[in-house]
């Protein structure tokens, strides 16, 4: 099949954005590295005053995801966190009137009767979470009030002085969730091949998502960034795994969601990994996820290849199809081929 030569399509891309594209032969590569977004420790506990358990866990990611999706920054994470522990323990109460304060339901213990939401929309902890984040992000000064003070704004609590005392944990288990990572490679190419070409049936908006991703590439990793802007310095701007997803695909005009486990369901499913397509998301656990919840991805370039923005610390890079095949929770297609 006629191939469409890498050197060829880069010119176009320069030419619609004014970007400096990077060569393909100076792609930074490396040892054994990690990938993973949202993740906890195989143990099922963090390394912090209280243990939490799996649905506890899970339970303070949903929270995280739901910020990163909004655009929270980092500090209303760690509010809402706490918010949740003092609540209910991070655990989603659904039944009214038995544990749970007249008719307050869930993470947040919001109550129907108060206009939060349904019963129905407050069992879902994501749907707590953004009701949460939304009210937060009405009050003036949140980000400089003292923690307790900022959640008791979006609460009014009869105890308000009851969230300070898990102002540490919650920092914790937010900085633990989100730097934690798996194993997900053992060997990662130095480079792209020597010609590397994309099928000549690619789609020219999968071409342009592909070549804005290795634009990217040694760009420092930022759990909650925009990508926006990753060269700029400015580490709310650079990428996490799935916000460079969404950002080269809104490069080639298609919009896709922020976060993963949302990823999972966007485009097409593809049956089977001898079916990937360069642009197609590749979806994995990660340490904290499930093949039901999965919390890393990256994007399928061809030739056995994935691009992907892998842990804090690290730089968005290249790693090998290879290394994913075992753990793959997902495959999506985001556009169709051409013909």
């Amino acid at each position: 099949m006629p191939k469409v030569i890498i050197g060829v399509v880069t010119v176009v891309i320069v030419a619609c954005f004014g970007l400096p594209m990077l060569l393909l032969s100076s792609v930074l590569g490396g040892g054994a590295k990690e990938c993973g977004i949202v993740a906890v420790p195989h143990s099922g506990q963090p390394p912090a005053s209280a243990s939490w358990d799996t649905e506890q866990l899970e339970n303070a990611a949903v929270i995280i995801d739901v910020g990163v999706a909004k655009g929270v920054p980092r500090r209303g994470w760690v509010i809402a966190v706490a918010t949740a522990m003092q609540e209910s323990g991070l655990r989603n109460l659904p039944h009214l009137g038995d544990t749970n304060d007249h008719d307050s339901i869930g993470v947040f213990q919001q109550r129907p009767s108060q206009g939060w939401g349904t019963v129905a929309q407050l069992s879902k902890p994501a749907y707590q979470a953004g009701r949460f984040f939304d009210k937060l992000l009405t009050v003036p000064g949140w980000e400089s009030m003292p923690l307790t003070q900022a959640a008791q704004a979006v609460q009014a609590s009869a105890f308000p002085d009851a969230y300070a005392k898990w102002t540490d944990d919650a920092v914790h288990l937010v900085e633990q969730l989100t730097n934690t990572t798996t194993n997900c490679e053992t060997e990662a190419p130095a480079a792209l091949p020597d010609g590397f070409a994309l099928p000549a049936n690619t789609p020219p908006a999968v071409a342009t998502a592909i070549f804005w991703a290795v634009n990217q590439l040694g760009t420092p990793y930022h759990f909650g960034g925009s990508c926006t802007d990753p060269h700029s310095g400015d580490p709310d701007k650079q990428c996490d795994c799935s916000s460079l997803m969404q950002a080269a695909y809104r490069a080639a005009g298609i919009s896709i969601p922020r976060v993963t486990t949302d990823q999972a369901k966007a485009g097409q499913p593809v049956a089977d990994p001898a079916f990937l397509l360069p642009g197609d998301l590749i979806l994995i656990p990660g340490s904290q996820g499930t093949i039901a919840s999965p919390r890393h991805v990256g994007m399928y370039l061809g030739e056995g290849l994935v691009i992907q923005a892998p842990k804090t610390g690290d730089v968005v890079r290249i790693t090998r199809l290879s290394s994913w095949i075992n753990k793959i929770a997902a495959l999506r297609r985001i556009v169709a081929p051409v013909g």
